[in-house]
């Protein structure tokens, strides 16, 4: 019995650390494709967090059309890393194509939830402090408007309600429930056979 706390303190911890850098790469590599402004302190902080993994692999994989590719092949090897070393410590073997698999839904699911939990915010502080300026506001703005500038040419306002972030929301949750769901258990399927 004491054994499974060890367990689960370990499969925390590994989740937890690879998690929060994967998080930062992923940032890193959303606000990089809606072009933020990377003068923002907080985009500093990314850049800084996630150059010491990410240069030297900019140097092997260069960018395609404008996509960082290096990002890319660096969050999928630390998902596929994280995967396989929860299934050390748990006593779980994997196959290489179903961790694969897994680990780029894993990834789908966290950009879809970056973009949830930015439009979440967004809203939230609509609310509290319209019009107000902040470097953190700027950068989640960016990252929405891709996806809320469509919505609201479709959507126009109801009673000076913008109904567009509410329609943005379903569409990811849809999407995360149709395309990400089905992704993830058929990798996870193939990884445990």
């Amino acid at each position: 019995m004491g054994g499974n706390y060890g367990e689960h303190a370990g499969v925390f911890l590994v989740q937890t650390l690879f998690g929060l850098y994967i998080l930062a790469i992923m940032l890193r590599f959303l606000l990089q494709w809606v072009r933020a402004d990377f003068y923002n302190p907080a985009s500093q902080f990314l850049v800084k967090v996630t150059n010491p993994l990410l240069k030297p692999l900019r140097r092997l994989i260069p960018g395609f059309w404008g996509m960082d590719l290096a990002a890319i092949v660096l969050m999928l090897l630390l998902q596929m890393l994280e995967l396989f070393l929860v299934g050390v410590i748990v006593g779980q073997a994997f196959s290489l194509p179903g961790v694969a698999l897994m680990s780029i839904g894993e990834l789908l699911s966290l950009a879809i939830y970056v973009f949830i939990f930015a439009i979440i915010i967004q809203i939230i502080l609509s609310w509290i402090q319209p019009g107000s300026y902040n470097p953190v506001i700027g950068l989640i703005t960016r990252l929405t408007e891709p996806l809320l500038a469509p919505a609201r040419r479709l959507i126009p306002p109801v009673s000076g309600l913008d109904l567009s972030p509410l329609a943005v929301l379903i569409l990811l949750q849809l999407t995360q429930i149709l395309l990400v769901s089905p992704i993830k258990d058929m990798g996870r399927m193939l990884a445990f056979q």
